[in-house]
C-alpha cells in the first residue's frame, strides 16, 4: 500500500511495539492517524513526559531527565530484563501492558490501579456452570430408588427363604406321616407284609405277665400283655389255669398251680421257657387293685355277656346282660373274675380280658400320666417291673388300644394241659414269635402225682424219683383228705405197663396200678397214701 501500513506482498509484517491500556497492539509503521487511535501519548496526559514517538525504537537510548521512573539509567539498558546479580525490578506501572492470555492469573497490581481494583475482563475468566435447584431433589429421588430397589431384592430373599422352609417342612411332615402309616401298618398292601415279618419273629415284643388274684380265696387268671412294637400292634393273650409248665426242679405242673405255689419269678420262667419268649416283669393285679385302676380311669365301658347278681340279696345286679354296659370299680372286679357253674374256663378268660381291654382304653397313653396312675393304685411291684417301667409299657398299649390296633385271644390248650403242633406254629408263633418247647410229649409219660399222705413234702422226693427216671411229672399238690394206701391209675389199657413201671419206681406194690380217672394233662395219676415211704 502507499501509506506503508497493512499487507506487505513479500509477508513482512509491521512491528509491534507494545499495547495501549486497552489491551489493542501499537504497529512501529502505523501511521501518525493510526497511532492516535491505537495508542496514547503519555505526554499529553503526563507533561514531564516528552514526546511519545511510536515510530522509533522504544529501547534506544533516552536523554536524561526525561521525567520517566528509570531516567539516568545508560543508553541500551532493559529496565524489563532480567538478571540473577540484580535485584528484583519492579514493573513500570505506566508501560504498555500485555494483554493476559485468556484464563492466566494477573500479577497483583501496586498503585492506584490495585486500590481501584483489579481489571477483570470475561475472556479471563472459566466458569463453572451451577447445578440447578432441581439438583438436591434429583439426588433424593436417587436415593429413594436405590433405597426401594434393595428393599424389594430384600422383600424377594425372604420370600424366597420362606418358599424354601415351606417346602422342606412339608417334605418333612410327608415323610413323617408316610413313616408313622408305615409303623403302623396303615399303609395298602403292607399289612400283609408286616403280620408275615412278626409271624418269623424278625418283629420287636415287650411282654408282661399279669396275675388276677382273688383275694375271696377264687381261681387265679392269667394273661400275657404283649406290645409289639415293630408292627405296632398290641394283644392280650389269655392263658388257662390248666396249661401245663415245668417247674423249677424239672417237674410239670399247671400254670394256676405254680401261680398259687411257685410264686411269680419260677412261673414267669416257667411261661417263658414254654412259649419260647422273653417275658420282661409280673404285674401281680389282686382284685382290690383292679378296683382301684377302673376308678382312676373313670369306670369303664362293656359289652357284658352276663348278668353278675349282688351278694346281697335285694339289691340290683352289679352287671346287667347287654351292650355298652357302664362299670364301676366293683362292678368290674365281678365281672372279670365272674364264671357261672359248669361253665368253659375260656369264657370267664374272655370276661378278665374285657375288662383289661376296656381299662387301658380309658388309661393315658402319656408314659408319665400312666406311671402316675399305677403308683396310685398303692401296689407292691414286682422286683422285676417297676412302677415307672409298668406305667411306660401301659402307655403304649393303652395307645394301640384307643387306635383299634389291639385284639384279645385265648390260647387253645389240649385236655392234657400241652399245646397242639398247629397252637405252636400259628398263635404263639405270630403273638409271641417263639416256639413251644414241651408241646410234643410223644415217648414221654407224664405222671400226675397228688400227695395223701397226711404230710407236707413227702410228694416232693416222689416227684425227683420219677423224673430221675425219665417221666414228666405233672404235680397235684395236696389232697383234701388222707388215705391209707397209694394209688396208681390210668386210663387206656396200653398204658397199664406203664402204670406198673410207675409203681415201682415209687416202691409201691404192682397191684397199686389200676385203671381210673387220671387228672387232665397227665397219662398217668399217682395219689400217695401213708404206704408211700419215700
Amino acid at each position: 500500500m502507499s501509506d506503508g501500513y497493512g499487507y506487505d506482498p513479500y509477508g513482512r509484517q509491521p512491528e509491534i511495539l507494545g499495547y495501549d491500556e486497552y489491551g489493542r497492539p501499537i504497529y512501529a509503521s502505523a501511521p501518525q492517524s493510526q497511532q492516535t487511535y491505537q495508542g496514547y501519548d503519555p505526554s499529553a496526559q503526563h507533561p514531564g513526559y516528552p514526546s511519545y514517538d511510536s515510530y522509533a525504537d522504544p529501547y534506544a537510548q533516552q536523554p536524561q531527565g526525561h521525567g520517566r521512573p528509570y531516567a539516568g539509567e545508560q543508553a541500551g539498558y532493559d529496565p524489563y530484563a532480567y538478571s540473577p546479580d540484580s535485584p528484583q525490578q519492579q514493573p513500570d506501572p505506566y508501560a504498555p501492558q500485555q494483554p493476559p492470555l485468556p484464563h492466566q492469573a494477573q500479577p497483583p497490581q501496586e498503585g492506584p490501579a490495585a486500590d481501584a481494583g483489579p481489571d477483570y475482563r470475561t475472556e479471563q475468566f472459566s466458569f463453572v456452570e451451577e447445578p440447578a435447584e432441581e439438583s438436591e431433589d434429583v439426588i433424593d429421588w436417587l436415593k429413594f430408588s436405590e433405597s426401594r430397589t434393595e428393599r424389594r431384592e430384600e422383600a424377594k430373599r425372604r420370600g424366597r427363604n420362606r418358599i424354601v422352609a415351606l417346602v422342606v417342612a412339608a417334605v418333612v411332615l410327608v415323610a413323617g406321616g408316610l413313616g408313622y402309616l408305615w409303623y403302623a401298618g396303615m399303609l395298602p398292601g403292607l399289612d400283609g407284609s408286616k403280620e408275615e415279618a412278626a409271624a418269623t419273629g424278625e418283629q420287636r415284643r415287650d411282654v408282661i405277665v399279669v396275675h388276677l388274684r382273688s383275694t375271696d380265696g377264687g381261681d387265679t387268671s392269667t394273661a400275657l400283655l404283649v406290645d409289639n412294637e415293630s408292627a405296632g400292634k398290641g394283644r392280650t393273650l389269655l392263658l388257662p389255669n390248666s396249661l401245663a409248665v415245668t417247674a423249677e426242679e424239672g417237674t410239670t405242673t399247671t400254670l394256676g398251680k405254680a401261680v398259687e405255689g411257685e410264686g411269680a419269678s419260677p412261673t414267669r420262667d416257667a411261661l417263658g421257657t414254654l412259649l419260647g419268649a422273653d417275658i420282661k416283669g409280673t404285674w401281680r393285679l389282686d382284685t382290690p387293685y383292679l378296683e382301684n385302676l377302673v376308678e382312676l380311669v373313670g369306670g369303664i365301658t362293656i359289652d357284658a355277656d352276663a348278668t353278675i347278681p349282688a351278694k346281697k340279696k335285694g339289691e340290683s345286679p352289679l352287671v346287667r346282660s347287654g351292650a355298652d354296659r357302664d362299670l364301676d370299680g366293683r362292678a368290674a372286679v365281678a365281672y372279670a373274675t365272674h364264671r357261672a357253674p359248669a361253665e368253659a374256663e375260656a369264657k370267664q378268660l374272655n370276661r378278665f380280658g374285657q375288662v383289661l381291654h376296656a381299662s387301658l382304653r380309658k388309661l393315658s397313653s402319656e408314659p408319665a400320666a400312666a406311671g402316675r396312675t399305677v403308683e396310685s393304685l398303692g401296689q407292691i411291684p414286682d422286683p422285676s417291673l417297676s412302677e415307672k417301667q409298668l406305667g411306660a409299657s401301659l402307655a403304649k398299649l393303652a395307645e394301640q388300644a384307643k387306635n383299634g390296633s389291639y385284639d384279645t385271644r385265648v390260647l387253645p390248650v389240649r385236655a392234657n394241659g400241652t399245646l397242639s403242633q398247629a397252637t405252636s406254629e400259628g398263635m404263639v408263633k405270630q403273638i409271641l414269635g417263639g416256639t413251644v418247647k414241651n408241646s410234643d410229649t410223644d415217648g414221654v409219660l407224664r405222671v400226675g402225682v397228688e400227695n395223701a399222705t397226711g404230710a407236707r413234702g413227702r410228694d416232693d422226693a416222689a416227684s425227683v424219683a420219677l423224673v430221675n427216671s425219665g417221666y414228666t411229672v405233672v404235680k397235684g399238690g395236696a389232697a383234701a383228705s388222707a388215705r391209707a394206701r397209694s394209688a396208681v391209675t390210668y386210663v387206656d389199657a396200653g398204658d397199664k405197663a406203664k402204670a406198673v413201671e410207675v409203681a415201682k419206681t415209687l416202691g409201691l406194690r404192682e397191684s397199686a396200678a389200676r385203671k381210673g380217672e387220671v387228672s387232665g394233662n397227665a397219662d398217668v395219676s399217682v395219689v400217695l397214701g401213708a404206704d408211700y415211704k419215700g
